[in-house]
């Protein structure tokens, strides 16, 4: 009897006949060789871009390169990051043209420092001179869980106009998270500054945070009436992402003591779905909706964390893909290389943790990094259609694997990504400064 190929074999077999080399990195270059994307995605509204880790340069620059056949190819005029939903109004003010060219850290300090520099610098050039322009809107928690004044601070003013017996809460709230939370920067170092606080002042945050929410929503009616609907519908969501945000530094501290809780995380993965449901509703007909996001969250399953102690996550994309459907795609980003810029939690740091290059045990059998470097392809750049990848005789995807950052993630390929776009190398980032 013939012997069954074994299953690393059928998945390398099946990249080397399904992956589309794409020649290059260069978000300037023709955009022919990404053609392969416009049956993959279809008449998606929401199309997300990942990233296999955070900080790295080979990952930007194909995002910008996918960023700008979407929006000249295929009609996409909003641009959406995992950044803070508040801290973005005024960047897209400046992205549109506002101020000069030279002003984005005074506008954006996040984006100036971690990591965005070149793709907002290139997004105001593409504005200014394309007939694609593209609006950009933020859908994370501010500083992604580790401030409340980018997104309180605009509440404040607003409360000036239309509420100004109300502002007394948001002044409490600000006094209290000053006394942890100046300096942090990110989740990862508010979380251990939280835990700092005496819990009479934990729970006065959140009392307090609870009660201007609750106020907001009850006074609807006359807020409108003072100021119209879509400033209330921007400061009812900014009061939205400081709930959530105070949920995080509890779940962030539980994390990194090892007690963290099924799924707990997750309050920033409903906040950043919802984000994105909160802009779409608000958009025009027809707005189709780019969206950049780690791999882990665009991923449409759950899965389970190996460096959590297996806790299950529900992301981000899970939510999208329940409230879309097949209006929400995902493209993965991942790469062949043998090491990666990786964050390490150091709370002497300024960010909670430092970023250095971690060397990566080579890739597990059935990984998508495994099958690619089977096909003889981990020298390429690869775009592959995953909807159709081999399955068992029992409908289970063969491919079950991927990295995520230095670890790996085991996880269902093509029911969590509809498409994986590989790159060979990896470099930190030139333009992050901490």
């Amino acid at each position: 009897m013939p012997v069954e190929p074994s299953a690393p074999t059928v998945l390398a077999d099946w990249f080397r006949a399904h992956s589309t080399l794409l020649t290059t990195l260069d978000p300037q270059q023709p955009l022919d060789d990404l053609e392969g994307l416009r049956e993959i995605i279809g008449d998606a509204r929401v199309v997300a871009i990942g990233e296999g880790a955070h900080f790295v340069e080979e990952f930007s620059r194909v995002r910008r390169r996918v960023l700008r056949f979407l929006a000249e190819r295929c009609g996409f005029t909003v641009f959406a990051m995992e950044f803070g939903f508040s801290e973005a109004f005024p960047l897209d003010r400046w992205l549109q043209g506002e101020g000069d060219d030279g002003d984005l850290a005074t506008v954006s300090r996040a984006a100036a420092e971690w990591g965005a520099a070149d793709l907002m610098h290139w997004l105001r050039r593409h504005n200014r001179t394309s007939k694609h322009p593209l609006r950009f809107a933020g859908i994370d928690v501010p500083e992604a869980g580790g401030a409340l004044r980018p997104a309180l601070e605009p509440v404040a003013d607003y409360l000036r106009e239309v509420d100004p017996d109300a502002l007394h809460l948001v002044e409490t709230i600000l006094d209290v998270s000053d006394r942890f939370l100046k300096g942090c920067g990110s989740g990862a170092a508010a979380g251990p500054a939280w835990a700092g606080l005496p819990v009479a002042e934990q729970n006065e945050l959140t009392a307090v945070l609870a009660r201007l929410l609750l106020r907001l929503r009850a006074a609807e009616p006359l807020y409108v009436s003072r100021s119209g609907q879509s400033r209330f519908d921007i400061a009812r969501r900014r009061v939205e992402a400081a709930c959530h945000t105070d949920y995080m530094f509890q779940a962030m501290h539980a994390l990194l003591s090892g007690r963290g809780l099924t799924a707990d995380l997750s309050v920033r993965e409903i906040y950043l779905a919802e984000s994105v449901r909160w802009h779409l509703d608000r958009a025009e007909p027809g707005t189709r909706i780019v969206l950049a996001a780690h791999n882990n969250h665009i991923h449409k399953t759950a899965f389970s964390l190996e460096f959590a102690g297996g806790l299950t996550a529900l992301p981000m994309g899970q939510h999208l893909q329940r409230m879309l459907g097949q209006d929400y795609r995902t493209v993965a980003l991942v790469h062949t290389a043998d090491h990666v810029p990786e964050m390490h939690p150091d709370q002497s740091a300024a960010v909670g943790f430092t970023l250095a290059e971690a060397p990566l045990e080579p890739a597990r059998p059935g990984s998508v990094e495994a099958a690619l470097t089977d096909a003889g392809l981990a020298d390429r750049i690869t775009l592959t259609d995953l909807r159709h990848s081999p399955r068992d005789a029992q409908g289970t995807p063969l491919l079950n694997g991927v990295r995520a950052q230095s670890s790996h993630l085991s996880t269902p390929v093509p029911d969590a990504f509809d498409a994986v776009i590989a790159v060979p190398t990896v470099t930190r980032d030139r333009t992050v400064r901490f």
